[in-house]
């Protein structure tokens, strides 16, 4: 199995080559493994549960910036089925300066960081996982391009990720998802139709 995550400053190719970023060390390709939505590009690390998906959707136009990362951190909620009371909570969005970023082509860039309780693959277990989300609007594109580092803090030992979670194994740390954050690069604006 081959590491997407190559030297520390190296960016990875995503979509195609279309964007790149620096990837975290021992970060895997999951479409190397199963079948991934082409908006989507998904990294697992090696050796602990956490993860990475770096994923084009729809601009919400009708969101204002600033409530645009709640909104779409609410919306993955659902998806985990973590909506329920308690399920997750979350503060507000802090924008991130323009000129940390490598994307200039987005008119605003938004990460928060948030709490889920979500079971994996339906399952009864539930972990609660750090959410950090990286939101880029890019409106001239129709297109928001989320980032989003799932960070489990405990896992039931019925779950599926019990076996597979060795946390003490140098874990990513917020760090390598600010790195990743920064160096998001867009090189062919075709991507986006």
């Amino acid at each position: 199995m081959q590491c997407a995550g190559g030297s520390a400053h190296q960016p990875h190719p995503l979509f195609g080559g279309a964007l790149s970023a620096v990837l975290p060390h021992n970060a895997k390709d999951i479409s190397e493994l199963r079948e991934i939505p082409d908006n989507q590009e998904v990294f697992s690390h090696e050796h602990t549960d956490q993860s990475l998906i770096v994923e084009l959707v729809e601009y919400q136009g009708q969101v204002a910036d600033q409530d645009a990362a709640r909104y779409h951190f609410e919306d993955i909620a659902d998806s985990n089925k973590a909506l329920e009371p308690g399920a997750f909570e979350v503060p507000g969005a802090v924008q991130l300066p323009k000129s940390e970023l490598s994307l200039s082509d987005c008119s605003s860039a938004w990460v928060l960081t948030g709490t889920q309780c979500v079971s994996k693959f339906n399952e009864e277990a539930r972990n609660t996982v750090t959410l950090h989300l990286g939101l880029f609007r890019l409106p001239q594109f129709s297109t928001d391009v989320l980032i989003t580092f799932n960070d489990p803090q405990s896992i039931s030992p019925d779950s599926s990720s019990a076996a597979s979670a060795e946390t003490h194994r140098e874990p990513w740390t917020v760090q390598d998802f600010e790195r990743m954050l920064q160096t998001l690069t867009l090189h062919n604006p075709g991507l986006f139709g």
